[in-house]
């Protein structure tokens, strides 16, 4: 089958690019399993938070964050952020609230926000109105709508086997038939490095990092729904409200080969035990784990564009745990770049991002 664009990969990456390309050719997107956003993008934390992350992915952040507010109809609620910190933990608590740009509010002012606070462990807390819950589901079938009503061709349970170059593109064979595009875009999360690997390009040394969830039953029997995210100092565990339960992370980093991931329970109990301490609830009970792969390159920016060795290959890599809420600018760039229309980012930002800085 011929195509204008084959995108490998179908989490939120992949079915973004695929509907802002599908205005410029014919797309082809390829997902592994038998479901879309099967792997990072249907086990994240979902928060909409524009100052989380390095300067670039805090750039490609808030240029998102128009599309999410409004674009059909719009993909975000309001939920609210707050970092809570011991007696000892005061220097690095500054540190925090200054690169999220949090406000310090009192203990009590803390506890109208999260009322399970310990007053024994807690010793400063901050608070910033700028985050918000992102419908991942609908953000996701948004974008999939405006690739499919382009006639883009998505197609789940396609495991590639093999990619070879041709004198027009690429030929790219599957479990469900072979495919020959003119330009492959590589959004293949965890697995980026070994797509890039059949297809003859240097591989750049993404690495996947676990991270563990819990899902307990609302502390105390209370009504969780306006609590806050809330983080640990360090972003040592945090916890946000979910479908009146509570989900709960050790928000560890442990690199891992690409895989699907399970959750690891002795450090689900020790980011629980990071918690526990700071609230006057215990867990009683998990309701269910699990964990996902947040894939980050050598430098933890994105790499977004051409391999500089081969123009018709294309980067989309590396978004670590800002996949949803940097997706509607990251798309949008992706589109840019292989248009070649004026790009929607800064020169500095698509700069930090480029591929050719590992060359």
């Amino acid at each position: 089958m011929k195509t204008d664009f084959l995108i490998i990969g179908g989490g939120i990456a992949g079915v973004s690019a695929a509907a802002r390309l599908s205005h410029l050719g014919h797309v082809t997107l390829l997902e592994t399993e038998d479901h879309l956003a099967h792997h990072a993008s249907g086990r994240s934390a979902a928060l909409y938070e524009p100052f989380y992350g390095l300067p670039p992915i805090v750039a490609l952040s808030h240029a998102s964050g128009d599309y999410l507010r409004s674009a059909n109809g719009g993909v975000l609620s309001p939920r609210g952020m707050m970092i809570v910190a011991g007696p000892t933990e005061r220097e690095a608590f500054v540190r925090d609230i200054k690169v999220m740009d949090l406000g310090e509010i009192s203990f009590d002012e803390a506890l109208t926000h999260m009322p399970i606070l310990n007053p024994d462990t807690v010793s400063f807390a901050a608070w910033a109105d700028h985050a918000w819950d992102i419908d991942t589901d609908l953000l996701i079938q948004n974008f999939l709508r405006e690739a499919r009503g382009n006639g883009a061709t998505i197609t789940t349970g396609a495991r590639v086997t093999s990619i070879t170059k041709t004198s027009e593109g690429w030929h790219v064979v599957t479990s469900k038939g072979e495919f020959e595009p003119r330009l492959l875009i590589n959004a293949a999360g965890a697995w980026a490095d070994e797509v890039a690997s059949l297809a003859g390009i240097e591989r750049l040394g993404f690495t996947p990092m676990r991270r563990s969830m819990a899902r307990i039953p609302a502390p105390g029997g209370l009504d969780v729904a306006r609590w806050p995210m809330v983080f640990g100092v360090g972003e040592s565990w945090y916890c946000k409200p979910d479908a009146g339960a509570l989900i709960v992370s050790p928000a560890e980093e442990h690199p891992m080969d690409p895989h699907d991931a399970w959750a690891d329970d002795m450090v689900l109990a020790e980011g629980l035990a990071r918690y526990e301490d700071k609230v006057t609830e215990p867990v009683t009970r998990l309701l269910t784990s699990w964990a996902g792969l947040r894939t980050f390159s050598p430098d933890r920016v994105p790499v977004i564009g051409f391999a500089p060795a081969e123009p018709s290959f294309f980067w989309l890599a590396g978004q670590g745990g800002y996949g949803f809420q940097s997706s509607p600018a990251i798309s949008q760039l992706v589109a840019d770049l292989i248009s070649g229309a004026n790009p929607s980012a800064d020169d500095k930002t698509i700069a930090a991002v480029s591929p050719t800085r590992f060359a």
